[in-house]
């Protein structure tokens, strides 16, 4: 691993001094010493990595400073548009350094929603026409910077430096986060709202722990896992693929979304706000970090997203809940309601340790969930 703060005096010495992006697990000790590095001015945790290109391409533009932009190498998609339309040499032409953590990279097991992203990483930067290198080497990786720097400098463009696990991470991340607190974690949130709906309800769980969390809520309650969707994958999209089920089926469907997946993605308040489907509802587990990454800061907790979801034509309860007799009887009365309803739940930082991880087959998952949707709705 990486001395972070030998890497960051050669960053100062290159002249960058502007850090943005969404963290990821393989970018951890590097996103997390930029935290203690740099003031809010020159590190922002963007909402989605397209914002980040974006709002990097507006730091050099007024300072002609080179800024680093980190991502998971998922959010690649996110960052394509701004990539291609704004910072390109056939357009504004202008150079930042990409810091991609590179999931699913073909020479590491990883999790199956990894594996072709993984497998496209660099042949993405290849057709983006996006000078790139590797980073495989801790004793390597100053000097890697200092290409990308001058690379970046010389063609006045994107280039990016693919970074392999453990090189700006630890191989596994501390288990630090405390596992009592005032507030509710998002196990016991869920187990709340298990316990306020009826056994036909369909979940759906965000990107990171609450996927493994939601399926262990099946498991400790011995029901049949035909029920869940578990968004192992595509940040962000979680309630907009519920959105999908609950126009084709009347029940009731329970959107377990995470601060910053909702953040990421705000826009698809509007459209779930517009359709109004009528047994809808969308919950935020609400802990203000980017928690399944390493803890990083969200702005879930500075911003009113229940404001925000009332705007866009949710049903809520008029505020944030922070207590089970709160959120239980926020869940009642809303279920009641036609049309979706929104709950945002303020909970603590928490990863219980001994959570089992996520062994399934997402095949067998979504045949099973199809086929609960389809017969229930006369569709056999």
């Amino acid at each position: 691993m990486v001395n972070q703060e030998y890497l960051f005096q050669k960053l100062a010495d290159l002249g960058i001094d502007f850090f943005t992006g969404v963290p990821d697990s393989l970018l951890n000790d590097f996103c997390l010493y930029a935290l203690s590095y740099c003031d809010k001015q020159h590190h922002i945790i963007a909402a989605n990595e397209g914002n980040a290109v974006s709002i990097a391409a507006g730091y050099y533009l007024g300072t002609g400073k080179i800024p680093i932009v980190y991502m998971q190498n998922s959010g690649i998609g996110n960052a394509m548009n701004p990539l291609l339309s704004l910072t390109h040499q056939d357009v504004y032409s202008i150079p930042m350094i990409l810091v991609i953590g590179w999931r699913g990279d073909p020479s590491v097991k990883d999790h199956v929603q990894h594996k072709r992203q993984g497998e496209l990483s660099t042949a993405l930067m290849d057709d983006m026409n996006i000078p790139y290198t590797i980073l495989d080497k801790d004793e390597t990786v100053a000097e890697h910077f200092e290409w990308a720097a001058k690379t970046a400098s010389e063609i006045s463009a994107p280039v990016a430096l693919i970074a392999k696990k453990g090189i700006l991470s630890k191989a596994e991340k501390d288990s630090n986060y405390p596992e009592e607190g005032e507030l509710m974690n998002r196990e016991d949130a869920i187990d709340v709202v298990f316990n306020a709906l009826p056994s036909t309800t369909i979940y759906s769980a965000t990107t990171g722990r609450a996927t493994r969390e939601l399926h262990e809520m099946f498991e400790k309650r011995t029901l049949l896992h035909n029920r869940e969707f578990l968004n192992v994958g595509s940040m962000g999209h979680c309630s907009s693929v519920l959105l999908g089920m609950a126009v084709a089926c009347e029940r009731q469907f329970v959107c377990f979304d995470g601060d910053s997946a909702a953040l990421m993605h705000l826009g698809a308040f509007t459209t779930i706000g517009t359709v109004k489907p009528k047994h809808y509802l969308h919950i935020i587990l609400n802990n203000g970090a980017h928690e399944s990454v390493g803890g990083q800061p969200s702005a879930g907790q500075f911003v009113d997203l229940t404001t925000i979801a009332s705007a866009a034509g949710y049903h809520t309860v008029g505020g944030f809940v922070d207590n089970a007799e709160d959120l239980k009887k926020a869940v009642v009365e809303l279920s009641k309601l036609e049309g979706p309803s929104f709950i945002d739940v303020h909970i603590r930082k928490g990863i219980r340790s001994r959570i089992p991880n996520l062994h399934v087959n997402l095949e067998e998952l979504k045949v099973n969930l199809m086929r609960t949707l389809m017969e229930e709705n006369g569709k056999k």
